[in-house]
């Protein structure tokens, strides 16, 4: 760990990704004092973007902020002005494109339909009749059909989590929408956009006056940083922090290849690709920043990988079971925040929610210490 100063810490939080960031902005606003340490050598977590060939590049996979909280949306834009980008992804299957998430031009393209009552009509006699669905194949087939559900759901989720989609709880598919109508913007949010300076400014600028150390991986120095506050704020995989007491929890991890192309490569900024090739879905950054493309456009493609960064919770029973026993061992010295650490998936804007109310509800909690500690 790098030499510092003797100093007083009230918090030391571990990751400087959106949880770590505004918790840390929240309890610094109100007088404690903090040091958020982080493994990588970029603040920003996932969300980590930067500049090539003129573009921000949102390295780990597009991230798009959309929120329907106006006081979430309001603490966000204090740190960096929003663009109005919507999302509109497309998918490919065997060579046909489509527009996405499931809408009447989807259905136009597919079978023909024109208006939104024929678009219901259509779907009441795809859909199965299935009263329970007890699993994500089964609510596919109940909400889309068998056609649908092949060409847009079953090899995307297969690549993706690893797994049958009949292993798959039922819940996945609330995150997708479909509609008998035009509307193409994959969320229903009042509020979504891109940081115009990119997510790292945003969260530079979050962190400004607070101590940050990059590089930092918090299991080689554990002692040393639990030692210099009371409070220890833990942004990581539980499993990881208790050593793996219980076991390995699942995860989903990505890989990603960023590539050079000629600008508007792919006339989207996202393509998913529902079928079996083995990406799931292409990135050009460039569409992003809603502005004139630079002569290079960089493009990014992803897939899963066991040897990827650890992005998503696997939500089948056996995981659910071991995380609680996880979050039995949890003690006052510690705070768990972020998807990592409480094993679920949550969208950028809920993550920030969680993070500034387990601050506000820390307030109180907070104690400066008087004896100093050598970092």
């Amino acid at each position: 760990m790098p030499n510092r100063k003797m100093v007083n810490y009230d918090y030391v939080i571990v990751g400087a990704g959106p949880f770590g960031c505004a918790f840390a902005r929240t309890v610094t606003d109100s007088g404690a004092k903090c040091l958020v340490v982080d493994k990588r050598e970029h603040i920003a977590g996932n969300c980590y973007t930067e500049s090539r060939e003129g573009t921000d590049v949102h390295m780990y996979g597009p991230h798009i902020f959309h929120t329907s909280s106006d006081p979430v949306w309001e603490f966000v834009n204090q740190f960096g002005k929003f663009n109005n980008f919507v999302y509109r992804p497309k998918a490919i299957n065997n060579g046909r494109l489509y527009s996405f998430p499931i809408n009447l031009m989807t259905l136009n393209q597919m079978f023909g339909v024109k208006t939104p009552e024929d678009a219901e009509a259509l779907l009441r006699s795809k859909r199965l009749h299935i009263e329970a669905p007890a699993n994500f194949e089964e609510a596919c087939l109940a909400s889309v059909g068998e056609e649908i559900y092949r060409t847009f759901f079953y090899w995307y989720t297969k690549k993706k989590w690893s797994m049958e989609p009949r292993d798959l709880p039922a819940t996945l598919l609330t995150r997708v929408p479909v509609r008998n109508t035009f509307n193409d913007n994959y969320f229903n949010d009042p509020h979504q956009g891109i940081p115009i300076d990119g997510y790292t400014s945003l969260f530079k600028n979050m962190l400004e006056g607070i101590d940050v150390e990059l590089g930092v991986d918090y299991f080689k120095h554990r002692d040393r940083l639990d030692g210099l506050c009371r409070r220890l704020v833990y942004t990581g995989p539980i499993d990881r922090f208790y050593e793996f007491e219980f076991g390995h929890l699942g995860w989903v991890g990505l890989e990603f290849e960023h590539t050079s192309k000629r600008k508007d490569h792919q006339g989207a900024a996202v393509v998913n690709y529902t079928d079996e090739t083995p990406y799931l879905r292409s990135t050009e950054h460039a569409h992003f920043s809603m502005k004139d493309f630079p002569p290079v456009s960089i493009v990014t493609l992803e897939r899963s990988s066991a040897n990827g960064e650890a992005c998503y919770p696997i939500p089948i029973s056996e995981n659910r079971l071991l995380h609680n026993k996880y979050k039995s061992l949890k003690s006052s010295k510690y705070i768990f925040g972020g998807r990592l650490a409480n094993y679920v998936y949550l969208n950028m804007d809920q993550v920030i929610a969680s993070a500034i109310n387990t601050a506000k509800s820390r307030m109180l909690d907070t104690i400066h210490f008087s004896s100093p500690h050598l970092i």
